[in-house]
């Protein structure tokens, strides 16, 4: 049986120590301060920016909400995200996607300025990753990262299989763990991997992210191994009185008697995607200011 790794503890025990620091910097006369926009009605980014907002309260940073119709223009959209580059109050800049279909997402990721792209999705941001000079790294990925560090996970010399190659998630944590420091040896997996469970049980760290539910079934996994996942999927259930409930990229309950650690869906990577943007946020305030990163 595996170890449970819970994003809620460890979430919460980093917001704690963003709460002290935030506390600190007030004192130092800098007010953390993160701006969020949203466009349209998405029921899921609605429930996301809350659940985002309500964390900068906790911590004690600074949140500005601009909630734009679905209507607005890319020009529109683009002139406020500038506007909030030039204000030397707002420290962060979290633009909540999906946008609607009219809207370019990588046009209005390109405006937003590389210091106070606190979701790590410029390029800029993801070249420094590559050269392996992290600044800001996007969400999640930073997540797994002080998941496998804080529940002391080694990762050096080992078999680190990634499932999955997006921009947000899969490329960079692949290229992460590759580099100085954390020093696994690391194979990217996706649709078009041949002998794919052959790959995978050979992995003694696996982080899955392909998006399809319960896609990792036990005979993928090697015996001990870390597993990571990053999946966040509904799928029917009449049994619920919602008719649906959340699984992850991971068969939960068959793997869980394999794995050495398991991350749980939801309460696993979830909500340390939030408290990583809490802590990009606090930093940005950090680095704007003349300041070096925050130690977590």
């Amino acid at each position: 049986m595996s170890e449970l790794i819970s994003g809620k503890v460890i979430g919460a025990s980093i917001n704690e120590e963003l709460r002290k620091e935030v506390d600190q910097l007030k004192i130092n006369g800098i007010e953390p301060c993160l701006a969020v926009v949203l466009v349209g009605e998405d029921p899921a980014s609605e429930v996301y920016v809350r659940n985002k907002k309500r964390t900068c309260g906790e911590i004690g940073i600074r949140s500005i909400g601009h909630d734009l119709p679905a209507s607005t223009t890319q020009e529109e959209l683009e002139n406020l995200i500038q506007s909030l580059n030039d204000d030397p109050a707002v420290h962060g800049i979290l633009c909540q996607f999906p946008l609607p279909e009219e809207l370019d997402e990588t046009r209005v990721i390109l405006t937003i300025s590389p210091d106070k792209d606190v979701d790590g999705l410029h390029p800029l941001n993801a070249g420094l990753i590559a050269m392996g000079q992290p600044k800001f790294i996007s969400c999640t990925p930073y997540g797994v990262l002080q998941m496998l560090k804080r529940s002391r996970i080694s990762t050096s010399g080992k078999n680190a299989v990634v499932l999955g190659r997006s921009n947000l998630v899969g490329r960079p944590i692949a290229t992460l763990l590759s580099s100085k420091g954390w020093d696994a040896t690391v194979t990217v997996c996706h649709s078009r991997t041949a002998n794919l469970a052959e790959v995978t049980s050979q992995a003694d760290i696996m982080v899955a992210a392909i998006g399809i539910p319960e896609f990792v079934k036990a005979d993928m996994v090697k015996p001990g191994a870390v597993v990571i996942d990053v999946g966040i999927n509904r799928i029917d259930d009449p049994s619920k009185a919602s008719g649906s409930r959340m699984v992850g990229d991971v068969a939960f309950k068959q793997v869980e008697e394999k794995a050495s650690f398991i991350t749980p869906v939801p309460g696993g990577v979830g909500p340390m995607t939030i408290a990583m943007l809490m802590a990009n946020t606090v930093n940005a305030a950090r680095w704007l200011n003349g300041m070096s990163e925050m130690d977590l």
